[in-house]
């Protein structure tokens, strides 16, 4: 099997390293090598967080570079845009439908783009989903990541079954629950 890539990136508080743990682990239990490698930047200020998932029969680094991801999973529009640049040609993106005002936004620096989705889905392959309504709906905003997630997980190869053990492996023992509905949710969409 070749090496796969994804990259997650979103801001800070929005559940990436969670995200890429359930990936890695995913991987990990179907027996292929993992590499994952996480960059925070100024995560704890609503800042960019990029972690990237590689895995394959042998992984040599953690780093994926420009023009080689296969999936780029994003919790925010922007940072869709900034990170569009490491997709493959054939490569998909799943993102998340929600804008959060980086600080040049908010002190009035700069402006947020408009048309960020239309604009990544002339060029790419692109799945949206607001995941944060769906995420009010079932009660629980901290599992929106899970449902990009599950979105994302219609387009990969491991069963819905895979998906639910990493999940009670990975997520605390009180969040088995929601967090599997959020899955659902998610794939379901």
């Amino acid at each position: 099997m070749a090496v796969k890539n994804i990259i997650i990136v979103g801001v800070g508080g929005q559940g990436t390293l969670l995200t890429s743990r359930i990936l890695g682990g995913l991987a990990l239990d179907a027996g292929y090598d993992v590499k994952l490698s996480e960059v925070h930047g100024m995560a704890q200020r609503g800042g960019s967080v990029v972690t990237y998932v590689r895995y394959g029969e042998e992984v040599a680094e953690p780093i994926v570079e420009e023009g080689c991801a296969d999936v780029l999973i994003a919790f925010e529009r922007l940072e869709a845009k900034r990170y569009a640049h490491f997709l493959k040609k054939d490569g998909v993106i799943i993102v998340n439908d929600q804008r959060i005002d980086p600080m040049p936004v908010i002190t009035g620096a700069a402006e947020y783009p408009e048309g960020i989705i239309e604009e990544l889905s002339s060029k790419y392959k692109v799945y949206s989903i607001d995941a944060m309504n769906k995420a009010k709906e079932i009660g629980n905003t901290r599992t929106f990541n899970v449902i990009v997630l599950g979105m994302a997980a219609r387009h990969m190869d491991y069963s819905v079954e895979q998906w639910e053990n990493v999940i009670k492996n990975t997520v605390p023992a009180k969040t088995v629950d929601i967090n599997l509905k959020a899955f659902h949710a998610g794939y379901e969409m």
